[in-house]
């Protein structure tokens, strides 16, 4: 039986997508070359050095790992000015409801994100209250699609892996999910979340009950 949820955060409570997008376009821009949309695709549920080493890569640029952190520090510090002014609003649709669903029910919820501002995102668009567990960059060691972030979700909920229903809307967030040994609901194209137990293209419409069905 389903006693946990672990959410991923960017593309599945809010879309922050863009501003890291913005960020690292930036930083590539003033090391003097561009990536695009859809090689920044590729960098969704990647935590933030492993996307500057795959960045760098692109652009055929050798750092030092001094370097490499200083470069990172700017990229954070520029998106942090573009997060800062997230509001409630930045919440994706249907969200909110689903989590007015899951407050009716003895389940208990646990963010499960490599990234390092998550905290500070949920406080600014105001669900930080409805967390049970938060398990961001800044406690774990390995991205995804390594378990950790997920496995310590379920330690910190008291709950083992197979009573956890991971949201993810990554291929290395769904991997991750699935290396805990817990099933995962993928979160937009299932063209894309192939390895995903059954996908959502959002969460407008989804009837808790009914979703929960699928995993008994």
């Amino acid at each position: 039986m389903i006693k946990g949820f672990l959410f991923d955060l960017d593309g599945v409570i809010v879309e922050t997508a863009i501003f890291h997008y913005q960020a690292w376009r930036k930083m590539a821009n003033d090391l003097g070359f561009d990536i695009s949309e859809e090689f920044n695709e590729g960098l969704k549920g990647i935590s933030r050095m492993d996307s500057l080493n795959l960045i760098l890569e692109h652009g055929n640029i050798v750092l030092t790992e001094s370097e490499k952190i200083d470069w990172a520090t700017k990229k954070n510090e520029h998106y942090l000015t573009l997060v800062s002014k997230m509001t409630a609003n930045d919440i994706l649709p249907g969200v909110k409801e689903f989590f007015t669903q899951i407050k009716q029910t003895d389940i208990k919820i646990a963010l499960g994100s490599v990234s390092k501002n998550a905290k500070m995102i949920l406080e600014g668009v105001g669900l930080i209250i409805e967390f049970d567990a938060i398990i961001d960059g800044t406690k774990i060691t390995k991205g995804k699609p390594d378990p950790e972030v997920f496995l310590k979700g379920a330690v910190e909920l008291g709950l083992s892996p197979e009573e956890c229903l991971v949201f993810e809307d990554a291929v290395a967030g769904v991997e991750a999910g699935k290396n805990a040994g817990m099933k995962v609901v993928g979160i937009g194209n299932a063209e894309v979340l192939t390895k995903a137990d059954i996908v959502f293209g959002g969460f407008e419409g989804i009837e808790l009950t009914q979703l929960l069905s699928n995993f008994q």
